[in-house]
């Protein structure tokens, strides 16, 4: 696996500081969960599976585990991995480490059965385009949305990817086109505010993208901007699939409407790269993530399998399995 997002040393948890790429390859040593939980709050380490891994070792670091709990389970609260992580580790028998290190495996080889199932919905010849980064590094490794892209290459398919700046935090600039050069897989970089110009000239066969958190009722939490992708692809007739592990699935959150949004800094908006872009003093929202209705889905892919409309009633299903 040629992209290593989270590594365990036996006595620290190593994070590969993805705020300094693409120009640096930087690892943050983390020692206790606090300092967990300042990385996942930082942004050292994002994307829901990713921080949910990264939170086991917090817990398996902690000197008091519900003081730990709540610091963790507060650093970012839309991705609802980091809860269930949490809380599985708050309720392990056993050896801490060992059960940090399960949920580290466990999430790989949630990825490589996500890859499967969705390339097999790829045409032998595709190009897909992806918003934000759910690839190996927002995951233990291989990734979910860049999981079935690296799935369908495997098989021998020939995908070309479009990936999506992603504002405010560019995360498709800065991350999935790295990750994607680093597996020598056919990637071309767009502003977000060029999706609809590609759409309109047919260039897409599918969009693939990642989740924090998916309801009940299908509906899915994702970085910014996805839900105007999403808009798009329903408008084209381009199928829209979200992938992510089945810890991403949140059945006590009846719909997107109860889902927590987090709401980051103005100066992530106002700058880029510490430079200013906008007038001092400018009034700023910045939600991070925004909720895309379960309607515009065509399918979610998990590694319980893939689930279609009636989600409500797929994922029920899935629930079982």
């Amino acid at each position: 696996m040629s992209v290593e997002p989270i590594r365990w040393r036996g006595d620290k948890l190593q994070l590969l500081d993805q705020r300094r790429l693409p120009r640096e390859v930087v690892w943050v040593d983390c020692e206790t969960a606090s300092e967990v939980a300042a990385a996942i709050r930082d942004m050292v380490v994002r994307g829901a599976p990713a921080i949910g891994v990264a939170a086991a070792f917090g817990m398996a670091m902690a000197d008091d585990l519900e003081s730990a709990a709540r610091e963790l389970k507060n650093a970012r609260p839309t991705a609802v991995n980091l809860a269930w992580a949490v809380d599985r580790m708050l309720h392990a028998k056993g050896d801490l480490v060992e059960e940090a290190q399960r949920m580290f495996d466990e999430d790989v080889a949630a990825n490589r059965r996500i890859g499967r199932f969705g390339a097999a919905l790829l045409g032998e010849s595709s190009t897909v385009l992806t918003h934000c980064n759910a690839g190996a590094l927002a995951t233990a490794g291989y990734g979910t949305a860049l999981g079935v892209i690296r799935a369908a290459v495997e098989a021998g398919k020939r995908i070309a990817v479009f990936a999506d700046e992603t504002r405010p935090y560019l995360q498709g600039a800065r991350l999935t086109a790295w990750e994607l050069q680093q597996d020598n897989i056919d990637v071309t970089l767009i502003t977000d505010s060029m999706a609809g110009h590609f759409f309109q000239q047919g260039s897409f066969d599918a969009v693939i993208v990642g989740a924090d958190r998916i309801a009940a009722n299908g509906d899915t939490a994702n970085k910014i901007g996805t839900y105007t992708v999403a808009v798009l692809a329903n408008a084209h007739g381009v199928p829209f699939y979200v992938a992510a592990p089945w810890s991403t699935v949140d059945l006590s959150t009846p719909n997107g409407d109860a889902i927590p949004i987090e709401e980051r800094s103005a100066s992530e908006v106002t700058s880029i790269g510490n430079v200013s872009i906008a007038p001092d003093n400018i009034t700023v929202r910045h939600p991070a993530f925004d909720v895309t209705p379960s309607r515009l889905i065509t399918a979610i892919i998990t590694d319980r399998g893939v689930v279609r409309a009636p989600f409500e009633e797929g994922l029920r299903e899935l629930s079982r399995v």
